[in-house]
């Protein structure tokens, strides 16, 4: 076993999915997800890109994330926005509900516990 990854995103085909439709809020959002690490106790490591629109979050994992690129808001329920551009990261805790805008196609890195 290899105990280095690199995040390469050409060695690895990306899921491609969109927003729940009873969570869309404006847009016709796509999310390209390349997931290259599921580790034991679910734990998981990859890049996320997703194109403009707007939709509800509800967040059960705990998720470290870094914007690559783009522009996205994530507000919260009690309306406090947080402007997201590359160089930013964040931490989302398992119990936060908001939105998330996508603004410019916007890329990241993650790490999830569920």
């Amino acid at each position: 076993m290899n105990h280095a990854l690199i995040f390469d995103p050409s060695s690895l085909e990306p899921e491609v999915g969109r927003p729940a439709p009873d969570r869309l809020i404006s847009g016709h959002p796509e999310f390209r997800t390349w997931n290259f690490e599921e580790a034991d106790g679910g734990i998981y490591a990859g890049i996320w890109e997703a194109t403009p629109g707007k939709w509800r979050i509800v967040y059960e994992e705990w998720e470290y994330f870094h914007i690559l690129s783009g522009h996205s808001v994530v507000t919260e329920e009690d309306g406090a926005e947080t402007h997201l551009k590359a160089g930013d990261s964040m931490i989302l805790r398992p119990g936060f509900k908001g939105t998330w805008e996508v603004i410019e196609t916007t890329r990241k890195d993650y790490v999830i516990r569920v």
